[in-house]
């Protein structure tokens, strides 16, 4: 039987895994965390994602690896390519995603327009970055930080010395100018090994305090949609990505900028599991295998609601028609995704119908 090793055991791992045993693969974990919610769906090795003597044993006779987030050490992947194995996606898209001035530089090589932004090393460099950049901007860490975390808005020049004095310690940063955009959207991408690409429909995506909230399939812009689907391919293409790549935007009047991009299955695309005739973790197993890649149509009017902090009461859910609750099966806790909900409908007013039935029973937000 086909065996999928995937490093990092979150609620992505179980999806993709979920996934995987659909497909008649076996799938197994490694992960840091004795309660990886992965455990559930294959066996987990616990070790640290840069012990290499546990990693290369877990590797050991899987036909492909992969990852699913992108804080995996690039040196890890390196390691494991140069013992043999099979890691898709490779080194280059994980290295490119992990430092944010990096990435901007290769999306605008690229042709794929982003904020204006600039290294920032020391007090003096941020305070030039801002002459070049203006105010407001985001100071933001290069490598790590996810969920609004690493990066402070700057709006006058009185707050420079603070912000600075809290984010130098997390290394080397950029400021990136603000962009004010009308909506945030993202376009997800999956690229096979044999090049063919493949991507779903463009998703207008609700943030706060940095934190996905809500995720819908609107599909009333074809230009803009074909703009995305034009950048996401170009990067996919550049990076000899194999399996899925998300490509966040802000839509700025007639224009995308990019924002970032992940080198992997992507919260903004757990609605494809009910509402695309291929959901993005199938598809990401397929491309990693290199079996043949599924079609990713959605499938009428469809959105996700992701439950922050805690779920909401199973039964409760239960009463919205098109509404199904996907449990992380993880401890309650302030500004944590614990699970999400997607909701299907035959047309986009019967899913307001539903989503606003949903609002009603939802647990009151966190965040």
């Amino acid at each position: 039987m086909t065996t999928l090793a995937i490093l990092g055991g979150g609620q992505l791992g179980w999806m993709l895994g979920l996934s995987a045993r659909a497909l008649d693969v076996e799938v197994r974990f490694l992960d840091p965390s004795p309660e990886a919610t992965a455990a559930r769906v294959g066996p987990l090795t616990v070790a640290s994602l840069d012990d290499l003597g546990p990693i290369l044993a877990f590797a050991a006779d899987a036909d492909a690896l992969t990852y699913e987030w992108e804080g995996v050490p690039a040196a890890t992947v390196r390691a494991l390519l140069d013992a043999g194995c099979t890691v898709r996606p490779g080194v280059d898209p994980l290295e490119t995603s992990q430092d944010r001035l990096v990435e901007k530089t290769r999306l605008v090589a690229l042709g794929i327009p982003v904020a204006p932004h600039a290294a920032v090393d020391d007090l003096p460099s941020l305070r030039r970055a801002v002459g070049e950049v203006g105010l407001p901007a985001i100071l933001k860490t290069r490598r790590g930080g996810y969920d609004g975390k690493g990066q402070i808005v700057l709006r006058t020049e009185a707050e420079i010395d603070a912000a600075f004095a809290e984010l130098a310690a997390a290394g080397p940063l950029v400021l990136e100018g603000f962009v004010a955009f009308d909506r945030e959207v993202s376009v997800i991408a999956v690229r096979g090994a044999d090049g063919e690409v493949r991507t779903w429909p463009l998703v207008t995506n609700e943030h706060r305090g940095g934190i996905l909230r809500r995720s819908r399939v609107v599909g009333d812009d074809p230009r803009l949609e074909e703009l995305a689907v034009e950048h996401v391919t170009r990067l996919v293409t550049d990076l000899d990505h194999v399996g899925v790549l998300t490509l966040e935007l802000f839509v700025v009047g007639d224009r995308l900028v990019a924002n970032e991009f992940a080198p992997r299955v992507h919260n903004s695309g757990h609605w494809t599991i009910e509402g695309a005739a291929t959901s993005q973790f199938t598809n990401h197993v397929c491309a990693v295998l290199d079996l043949p890649l599924g079609p990713t149509e959605r499938l009428g009017a469809v959105a996700m609601v992701n439950c922050i902090g805690r779920l909401p009461d199973p039964d409760a859910v239960a009463t919205v028609e098109g509404a199904t609750l996907h449990d992380y099966a993880k401890a309650p806790r302030r500004s944590r995704k614990v699970g999400h909900i997607t909701v299907t409908a035959p047309d986009p007013a019967t899913l307001d119908a539903r989503l606003a039935a949903l609002d009603a029973v939802l647990p009151g937000d966190d965040g």
